[in-house]
């Protein structure tokens, strides 16, 4: 599982000089010395970091076209940074340095536009309306059973019910506040599963989520206020296109990451997650 956080706004790595020394090696040369000390090889690299192969390659050599823009870049060179053991945020403070310092959050829903898949008609739950039917039907002999004495005839004689008066009239009991939902009502989650629930809290956002076994589950725009739960058995992969706008809970458990407004980002969790420590 790999994580990028892209800060965005003020912070204190914007007061540092902009100089930086003329003897630093260039930023692929370095992700490709310290991969290559790690004993990793670029296959390996692609698949923890879900960067694909090109791209690492292309970025090794310093070429960063094939990237889509400053934003992704940056977050690819913070993503491979982590996967080889570099410092993330020096590698990232020498791009901005070198492209014109750090670029703006841009909204990642129009980049996707031609890309998204229109979601499958619902079909009618043929289940549930079965069930309700068979609800119907048990309830209706329930009540023609009781209705009627052990030779079959329905009683018409009752006994009248007694009258009381309004002091012997029992109180009805005070009614119980409803339960007021918490932030983790989502914590019932299976345990031999992997369940994600995403909510756009602060703008919309584009997501993207598939199941293991490459089945895309959702492709498409989360307005404000909307959310949207994925299942799967072993694995769910997710890429947010505006990640600081969304609220993650990963089975059961808030996700703490700090994620910046227009920032894009690919996300892997299992059933064990989140991992502690």
């Amino acid at each position: 599982m790999s994580i990028g956080n892209a800060p965005d706004g003020n912070s204190p790595e914007d007061d540092r000089p902009s100089f930086l020394p003329d003897d630093r090696p260039s930023i692929g040369r370095a992700l490709r010395d310290a991969r290559v000390a790690a004993n990793l090889t670029v296959e390996e690299v692609s698949s923890s970091t879900r960067v694909r192969v090109p791209i690492v390659l292309a970025i090794e050599e310093d070429d960063f076209s094939r990237c889509g823009g400053d934003v992704y870049a940056r977050g690819h060179v913070r993503t491979l940074a982590r996967a080889v053991g570099l410092d993330p945020a020096a590698l990232v403070e020498q791009y901005d340095a070198e492209h014109g310092g750090r670029p703006a959050p841009t909204s990642a829903a129009p980049m996707f536009e031609a890309e998204r898949i229109r979601p499958e008609r619902r079909r009618p739950n043929w289940t549930a309306a079965m069930v309700a039917a068979i609800v119907v039907v048990i309830g209706f002999v329930g009540f023609t059973l009781f209705g009627q004495d052990g030779t079959g005839t329905r009683n018409v004689a009752e006994a009248p019910a007694p009258v009381r008066s309004p002091s012997q009239a029992p109180k009805p009991a005070p009614s119980k506040p409803a339960p007021v939902p918490s932030e983790s009502a989502i914590a019932a989650v299976p345990q031999d599963k992997v369940t994600v629930k995403l909510t756009a809290i602060d703008d919309k956002s584009w997501i993207s989520a598939k199941a293991r076994d490459g089945k895309l589950l959702f492709d498409g725009l989360l307005q404000k206020g909307d959310s949207k739960t994925f299942q799967d058995d072993e694995r769910l992969d997710l890429i947010l296109g505006n990640a600081g706008a969304i609220e993650l809970f990963v089975n059961g458990k808030k996700i703490e990451d700090e994620f910046s407004p227009g920032q894009v980002e690919r996300l892997t969790y299992t059933k064990g997650d989140p991992q502690v420590g």
